[in-house]
């Protein structure tokens, strides 16, 4: 199955070791949602990306193809289904192709606050290994 990743996900170091069966695919945006972090996380000492739907943003991530043994590996990683949710979503390919894809958003769209800088880190290191930056 495809998974849409947004966050710290996007770091394949630290998606190797999540999912070793995991497979990078392509870079993709997720239209008219944004990027937000919110809630305390006592593992990053501070908020945590989701999204939300949001009408003219957009989420750029990466796809990757996972197993059905990936996905109960990351869903406990994602505190499935109590913190997060699964969503089905259209994804856009750099070529202009839309892509059916599996991602998480938070259940509680809590008010946003700020994530700790190791956290933002993981991501922009996520960034780099897609080159998204």
């Amino acid at each position: 199955m495809e998974y849409f990743a947004y966050a710290s996900n996007l770091n394949r170091e630290q998606m190797s070791k999540r999912c070793p069966g995991a497979r990078p695919k392509f870079t993709a945006v997720l239209p008219h949602y944004k990027l937000i972090f919110s809630g305390w996380s006592q593992d990053w000492h501070g908020a945590t990306a989701s999204i939300k739907p949001f009408r003219g943003e957009r989420v750029v991530g990466a796809v990757y193809e996972i197993s059905e043994i990936d996905l109960q590996k990351l869903d406990k990683y994602e505190d499935y289904p109590r913190t997060y949710d699964h969503i089905n979503v259209l994804v856009i390919k750099e070529d202009g192709q839309a892509v059916k894809a599996l991602t998480y958003i938070k259940r509680q769209q809590s008010e946003e606050s700020r994530p700790s800088p190791e956290y933002v880190a993981v991501i922009r290191k996520g960034y780099r290994d897609w080159d998204l930056e």
